[in-house]
């Protein structure tokens, strides 16, 4: 039997959030604005989008400075308030 808890997550961390969802211009808005509120001062380099093959849907990848569990709640959260987003990994 295997009792020990999974690894924790030291805080800070450069920390990836993927969000999936209708390839649109609100889409993208969303993601970013979630990120400028909690996540402010973030590397706008270190963003990547990849759409899917038909251009139905995008993956959004936002990689933030992470500064605790509280605050990638929110952001989850927050993301997930938008009727274009699908899914937040």
């Amino acid at each position: 039997m295997n009792d020990q808890e999974p690894p924790q997550i030291e805080f800070p961390c450069d920390y990836p959030i993927k969000v999936l969802g209708k390839a649109h211009s609100s889409f993208a808005e969303h993601v970013l604005a979630v990120m400028d509120q909690y996540a402010p001062g973030f590397d706008r380099q270190k963003i990547s989008v990849r759409d899917s093959s038909k251009g139905r849907w995008q993956a959004i990848t936002v990689t933030i400075t992470a500064t605790g569990k509280p605050q990638l709640d929110d952001i989850f959260a927050a993301l997930k308030t938008s009727s274009s987003v699908k899914m937040v990994l």
